[in-house]
């Protein structure tokens, strides 16, 4: 599996890394026995980078990780492991980038996941009235404290990745890049290599559009979070399955799992740039992988682009309160 490094100078991670929303049930109930073995198989595949949050489940996915790396001593080195904080769920969803809040924050996290520091800690989403530059800071000194080793951000613009990272070096960005949402290819993933800052990209098969079976609508019913979502309600969604029918060919064709497809066209957008697919299911895990193994050549990134062109996809991909925090640029 191709390595990467985290950041300029950062430690070495694969170029493909796990995320952990899904142990949290945002993509449909599941269990920690589940979660043990999606863990035990990435971690059998050689994947060194792990991603998760403290609003996921409000801190279920972090206790999951915990509980496995507690079962599983001396597993914490095998691993670079990343969460968030920032967003104040309850009881009215909002933002807080204060640096007494995230280091409070982040001692929780490191409680549940039963461990010393975090590799990369992100701000989730940024709090517009405090000055990205001051946010920065503020993470610097948890660097200086040990808490964690390196910092980041999530959904922000270019211009203000800038800004952190003058005053901080910032290891890495995450926010959504995959062929059904491409606005990163606007200055984002640019600025990026630029700086020298990992580009961690969620949601590289959009959401299950991209794979060989993407939610059918009963199974929509049971995830809030997407039955909500444009790209998911009718007319939209009916359009978008026929909208994935050639890429779904040329995979076919390929002979590889439209899931792998995909997420090694993420990766071929950049030595920097690392997908971080989530799921709850061993065999779909092993499809996610065989994008982390697969190298693409000019002709099939160019294949892959004239099945699913820029602009494809019928609806935006988030509806308006799902918009409340991620910078727009461009």
């Amino acid at each position: 599996m191709k390595t990467t490094t985290l950041g300029r100078g950062g430690p070495k991670i694969t170029q493909f890394g796990l995320g952990a929303m899904s142990f949290a049930g945002a993509y449909g109930g599941t269990t920690q026995e589940k979660s043990n073995a999606v863990l035990d198989a990435a971690f059998d595949a050689g994947v060194t980078h792990l991603d998760t949050a403290n609003i996921y489940g409000e801190g279920r996915s972090e206790e999951i990780i915990g509980a496995w790396l507690k079962d599983r001593p001396g597993m914490r080195d095998n691993w670079v492991i990343a969460t968030k904080a920032g967003i104040v769920g309850a009881p009215e969803r909002r933002f807080n980038n204060e640096g007494d809040y995230l280091e409070a924050e982040l001692d929780g996290s490191l409680a549940r996941l039963g461990i010393d520091h975090v590799d990369l800690f992100y701000v989730h989403r940024r709090e517009a009235k405090i000055p990205i530059e001051d946010v920065a800071g503020s993470l610097g000194r948890l660097v200086k404290k040990g808490k964690i080793k390196a910092i980041g951000f999530s959904e922000i613009a270019p211009t203000s990745l800038r800004a952190a990272h003058g005053e901080h070096p910032v290891a890495a960005v995450q926010s959504e890049y995959s062929l059904a949402t491409r606005a990163c290819e606007l200055g984002l993933v640019q600025t990026c290599a630029e700086l020298g800052v990992t580009l961690v990209a969620f949601s590289p098969v959009g959401r299950s559009f991209l794979t060989d079976a993407p939610f059918t609508r009963g199974a929509l019913d049971e995830i809030p979070f997407l039955n909500g979502n444009p790209r998911f309600q009718e007319p939209n969604y009916s359009a978008n399955l026929e909208a994935v029918k050639p890429f779904l060919a040329l995979a076919r064709k390929m002979g590889e799992p439209a899931a792998a497809l995909a997420v090694a066209w993420t990766r071929a957008k950049g030595d920097h740039v690392v997908p971080i697919p989530g799921t709850k299911s061993v065999p779909h895990l092993a499809e996610l992988i065989r994008g982390a193994e697969l190298e693409l050549s000019e002709d099939d990134v160019a294949a892959i682009e004239a099945a699913l062109p820029l602009g494809w996809a019928h609806g935006d991909r988030y509806n308006e309160y799902q918009w409340f925090g991620p910078e727009k640029y461009g």
